[in-house]
């Protein structure tokens, strides 16, 4: 049995206007794998401010956190998330390019 070609367009076309929203779907449903359940790098929650350092080699690094009201300081941290304390007390961080 032959298709006409119109059909299949417009089956690619729906299918292609669909793929966006199945996406979307599967990675807030818990699907996503964990290596972006976090996002990479500095990021803040409602009330919490983390760093997320995104490794395959395991290494430690050094962060430069710029506090809110108080001197900067920098801090080694290992693979994964670390706290750093209160958002409304942390504006950002980032790698300074070294390791520890």
């Amino acid at each position: 049995m032959r298709v006409p070609r119109f059909l299949l367009t417009a089956v690619g076309a729906v299918a292609l206007a669909l793929a966006p929203i199945g996406a979307a779907n599967a990675a807030t449903s818990g699907v996503a794998p964990v290596a972006v359940k976090y996002l990479c790098g500095f990021y803040k929650t409602g009330s919490d401010a983390f760093y997320h350092h995104c490794t395959a080699d395991g290494s430690h690094v050094i962060i430069k956190v710029d506090a809110n009201w108080a001197p900067d300081y920098e801090r080694c941290v290992s693979p994964g998330r670390t706290w750093l304390g209160a958002g409304s007390k942390i504006n950002n961080a980032h790698y300074t390019g070294r390791t520890c």
